[in-house]
């Protein structure tokens, strides 16, 4: 097995609940990453871009991969989704859309926009736990990632 690359870990995400069970599970399953989020889609693109309060040096480091919630306020996850895999400069990140929505219209609209994978969240902690390890395993020891500044 590959060893683990060190990436940002973004998570587009409005509730603060799920924010914080989803960093309780990233930091229970170890994965050793830095890890971000954001409450809504316009926070997302502003964070991808570098501005408005992430235009400081080194407050927004590109992500290696996005964990990305649909149904957000201001900007929803499918209106993020589709901008970002407009941009030649960020099509690159792999974004994994992780949501509430078992909507079999919002599965197919995901990949038709990009998405790189569709997953729902679990009920329980031990089950999101679980999912945070395995999507870990997977993004950072198993698959080969774009460098971080978008080099193949």
């Amino acid at each position: 097995m590959k060893d683990r690359k060190s990436i940002t870990i973004l998570l587009a995400e409005d509730d603060p609940d799920d924010r914080m069970l989803v960093q309780d599970a990233v930091s229970e399953g170890r994965l050793v990453n830095d890890f971000r989020y954001v409450e809504d889609g316009e926070e997302l693109m502003d964070y991808l871009h570098q501005c408005g309060r992430y235009a400081g040096e080194g407050s927004a480091p590109r992500p290696g991969l996005i964990l990305l919630d649909l149904n957000m306020p201001r900007k929803d996850g499918r209106e993020a989704l589709r901008e970002i895999k407009a941009d030649p400069f960020l099509r690159q990140i792999p974004v994994v859309v992780l949501t509430t929505s078992k909507a079999e219209e919002d599965v197919f609209r995901s990949y038709d926009l990009g998405a790189n994978s569709f997953v729902t969240k679990p009920v329980t902690f031990k089950s999101l736990v679980d999912l945070m390890k395995n999507l870990g395993r997977y993004w950072l020891e198993i698959v080969e990632l774009p460098g971080r500044e978008g080099e193949s």
